[in-house]
């Protein structure tokens, strides 16, 4: 599909997102990594890399890359290095950051998530794991900053896009999706407000079919909507530049939430400028094939595996079989309702539909979602074999949602919602709509199609809605043919 163009200019978008992975000690020391403690009390010697300190490899935050690299299908390198980043600021307490930089750990792989109903696929350049900085605090501290290494250390995963996305809503959809698999696999919490999950957007425009034009990245998205907001605000802000003579210069930029607006944080650096050379501390870090095949068997059913498992056994669309999975709780939903009742297809559509919009509503997952699977099998049931109307089972619903009452059957009861299937009653009800409306019989038989829909809603209203539509139809069409 051609790339939608904004005031005659292609959007180009690569991503860099910093994921912190789930270890209880940081990436080259046994100090903790729990969120929140006193400032500076989880940097130890060994973070600070103090004079006669040695950096020690965490197996589990491998292991973390290892399964990144199974879910996203990547190379996972059998050899790599690390090597020292070097660049000065206050809350980089060596002067460098144990990074990968030649040979990373994790190589290639791609995301594919649904942009509305058009399937894209965003590839994957790399991973590597590195150490997180430290944090300067500037808001507490009248005309000086503060410093809290507490993060210094701090294992992380960096997983860097081709620039292969074209519009903020895809950029965010991939977001979405990578944010979902690092959370599903357990590798991190995905805890944006705490910094679990950090986005960098790198964003250029250029006219279609020219050379890729220069990129200002955008750093430390922590929310999906601040996350558009800023891709559209600089797409904006860059096609003005261009529009009025300016060339873009290559930075690196922040956004403020406060004004909607992005603002240069200092000019970017290339690769060179940060003399990456292989630590000398750290020997090459070396993943068999068994410890692959190990954490292989170890792994829960991918969201990718289960979309199309659920494609296969229960005969869902590619796109409910994606929607369905956003989750591990959505899915298992989705699996004890589907089950219980027989009915895939309605169970998707009910989740998809009513109980996504309810829980949206409420600002909450479906954790805790006040229908049980059970419940909603129930009704889809009482749905399925006529006993009550799509329209009845919304009222059902609602009293189960409601706590109303926990019962299904006796809702339908108490509130009289069962279908009107005795075709002795429905028949006389469709004899008097015809008799009370001969414009309308004239009409449908002089080939006007509304005219029929008008004699069906006059036999819905006289059953007081309890009618089975589809059978209202089809006794009215064979009374008018006969």
């Amino acid at each position: 599909m051609t790339a939608k163009l904004i005031h005659g200019y292609e959007v180009v978008i690569g991503f860099e997102t910093h994921t912190q992975l789930a270890t209880q000690s940081k990436i080259f020391s046994r100090a903790p990594t729990a969120f929140g403690a006193e400032p500076n009390t989880q940097a130890c010697a060994v973070d600070l890399a103090l004079p006669g300190t040695l950096p020690v490899m965490n197996r589990e935050a491998v292991a973390c890359a290892i399964k990144l690299g199974l879910a996203l299908g990547s190379h996972i390198a059998p050899v790599s290095i690390f090597a020292r980043k070097n660049y000065f600021y206050p809350d980089l307490p060596k002067g460098y950051q144990i990074s990968q930089f030649e040979i990373p750990v994790v190589q290639g792989g791609e995301v594919e998530f649904f942009l509305g109903d058009e399937k894209k696929t965003v590839r994957l350049v790399r991973a590597h794991l590195e150490e997180d900085a430290g944090k300067s605090l500037h808001e507490d501290f009248i005309g000086q900053s503060g410093i809290d290494l507490n993060r210094a250390g701090t294992p992380l995963l960096e997983i860097v896009t081709e620039p292969d996305m074209r519009s903020s809503e895809e950029a965010v959809a991939y977001a979405k999706e990578l944010h979902k698999i690092v959370t599903w696999i357990g590798i991190c919490d995905g805890n944006m407000q705490e910094g679990s999950f950090r986005c960098d957007a790198n964003v250029s425009v250029r006219k279609p079919g020219a050379e890729l034009g220069t990129r200002r990245e955008i750093k430390n998205l922590n929310s999906f909507k601040f996350m558009q907001q800023a891709i559209d605000y600089e797409i904006r802000w860059q096609i003005e530049q261009i529009e009025d003579g300016h060339a873009i210069q290559q930075a690196t930029v922040l956004f403020d939430p406060d004004t909607g607006e992005t603002r240069a944080m200092r000019t970017k650096e290339d690769a060179a400028d940060y003399r990456y050379f292989p630590d000398p501390d750290l020997p090459p870090l070396h993943i068999s094939e068994q410890w692959v095949q190990e954490e292989q068997a170890q792994m829960a059913e991918l969201p990718r595996t289960m979309a199309a498992r659920f494609v296969a056994d229960y005969g869902l669309p590619e796109y409910d079989a994606t929607t369905l999975t956003q989750s591990k709780a959505m899915a298992a939903y989705f699996e004890a309702v589907a089950k219980a009742c027989s009915q895939p297809k309605l169970a998707s559509n009910w989740i998809m539909g009513e109980v996504s919009r309810r829980l949206n509503m409420a600002e909450t997952g479906i954790e805790q979602a006040p229908v049980t699977a059970t419940q909603l099998a129930a009704l889809i049931g009482r749905i399925a074999d006529g006993t009550i109307s799509n329209n009845a089972a919304k009222q059902v619903f609602d009293a189960l949602w409601t706590g109303e009452s926990n019962d299904v059957d006796a809702v339908i009861e108490s509130k009289g919602l069962k279908q009107m299937n005795d075709s002795g009653a429905l028949e006389k009800i469709i004899d008097e709509v015809i008799a009370a409306n001969p414009d309308n019989v004239a009409q449908f038989r002089a080939g006007k199609d509304k005219a029929f829909n008008a004699l069906v809603g006059q036999a819905m209203k006289a059953s007081k809605g309890k009618a089975n539509p589809q059978q209202v139809n089809d006794l009215l069409r064979a009374k008018l043919a006969g």
